[in-house]
């Protein structure tokens, strides 16, 4: 976990106020693609990204991505697979995909809401170094900066965003 290995560069930010997780209708759906948006812009403003999203699967042999992930992701292709747990009776392959574009905000706002909705997890857009990450989830954003300092700015502009646990999650 982001948070565990880089306390000092991460951040959580909510997608909803009050730290709801679910959008319920198309106003709300709007606030995440705000949010979402906001700060993907601000992290990779005109620079190349890349997307990588997960597909998960008891076999080792990586599948084609569902048409609906190709068609948000046209450029998509398979990278690596990973086992999840070795020890695993049942094993379970994560099969990545990444894509490589110019951010531009609303780029992505399909793939967000199937996040949102629950439709597709394990999902991660970074810049090329990857030394910034923003990994949505249902429910908000894990986010990894370069430095500690720009860590503390985001919070600062979004400090609405952030979780009232005492930890930040």
């Amino acid at each position: 976990m982001v948070n565990r290995a880089f306390p000092d560069r991460w951040v959580r930010f909510h997608s909803l106020p009050e730290s709801k997780r679910y959008p319920d209708h198309e106003a709300e759906y709007d606030v995440v693609l705000h949010r979402h948006n906001s700060i993907l812009d601000e992290l990779f403003h005109g620079q190349d990204i890349q997307i990588i999203t997960t597909h998960w699967s008891d076999d080792p042999e990586p599948q084609a991505m569902p048409p609906r992930r190709t068609r948000q992701l046209p450029g998509a292709h398979y990278w690596r697979s990973l086992l999840d747990d070795e020890d695993d009776a049942d094993p379970c392959y994560a099969h990545l995909y990444v894509d490589r574009t110019v951010w531009q905000p609303g780029l992505l706002d399909d793939l967000l809401r199937d996040v949102a909705d629950e439709v597709v997890a394990d999902v991660m857009i970074t810049n090329l170094s990857v030394d910034r990450i923003h990994a949505p989830y249902d429910g908000g954003a894990d986010v990894l900066l370069s430095t500690t300092t720009e860590r503390d700015t985001m919070k600062r502009r979004h400090i609405d965003w952030l979780s009232a646990h005492p930890r930040g999650y």
